[in-house]
This record gives structure tokens, C-alpha cells and sequence, in this order.
């Protein structure tokens, strides 16, 4: 999934999130820097997330890689006052979307201090990466 896509979609489940106070885009909240991302305003704290991704092995930009469904990622859900990409990845897997593969959390990796994302692999061999900012 491309990350204008990726996008959309993560807007759609997190806005239906009990402890998503707001939700816009990086473009919404006036952030140039960053060509896809997101805003969300967590339990009373800002929390911004770059989007960028890997298209398939082969793929080329257009057309866009076509979707392809399988079983939805295994995940563990989190609380809110887990760390964050535990937390959103742990949202985005609830959402128990054909489309995802699998669902990382960077840091849950070994040696991965102060790293804060979630990479999201999708069925079709496109990744996504979420980077907290």
C-alpha cells in the first residue's frame, strides 16, 4: 500500500479509536517537511508520524501494485501509555486488515533504543514505514 493510501486508511481506524483525541495529517497540522504523514493527538499528548514506503520487489511506480488480500497480521495489542508505535501498531493490527502481512514494531528489536515505528509489510510485497517524529 502506497503511503498516500496507508494514509487514508490509518486515519480511517484511529479516528474510531477511543484514546484518539484528533487525527489530521502532516499537510492538516501546517508540517511541510514530510511529504505523507500524521498528527494525532494520544490520551493529551501530540504524537507525529512520518509515512514512507518500499514498493515490491519488481514493482514500479505506476501502475500502483495491485492489492492482494491473505490472512490479517498477527498483533499485540497495547495501551496507551506503552510505547507509541507499540501502542499504534497494536491499532493498526485490531483493524484486521486482509491486505497486511505482518505488523513490526521497531522498538521491540533488539538494540533499537530511542527508535520509535512500526513497519507494516503488506500481502502484495510492498512495505510500509511508520516513523515517529
Amino acid at each position: 500500500m502506497r503511503p498516500a493510501a496507508f494514509q487514508d486508511f490509518a486515519i480511517d481506524v484511529l479516528k474510531n479509536t477511543a484514546d484518539v483525541q484528533r487525527v489530521q495529517t502532516l499537510a492538516e497540522a501546517g508540517e511541510t517537511k514530510y511529504p505523507s504523514g500524521l498528527v494525532l493527538t494520544v490520551a493529551g499528548r501530540e504524537i507525529r508520524w512520518q509515512v514512507y514506503g518500499q514498493l515490491a520487489e519488481g514493482a514500479k511506480h505506476e501502475p500502483p501494485t495491485a492489492a492482494v488480500q491473505g490472512a490479517p497480521a498477527p498483533f499485540e495489542a497495547a495501551p496507551v501509555t506503552a510505547a507509541p508505535d507499540a501502542w499504534l501498531a497494536g491499532v493498526i493490527g485490531a483493524a484486521e486488515s486482509p491486505e497486511i502481512a505482518t505488523v513490526d514494531v521497531w522498538s521491540a528489536r533488539e538494540g533499537s533504543e530511542g527508535q520509535h515505528g512500526v513497519t507494516i509489510t503488506w500481502h502484495n510485497g510492498e512495505r510500509t514505514f511508520v516513523r515517529k517524529l
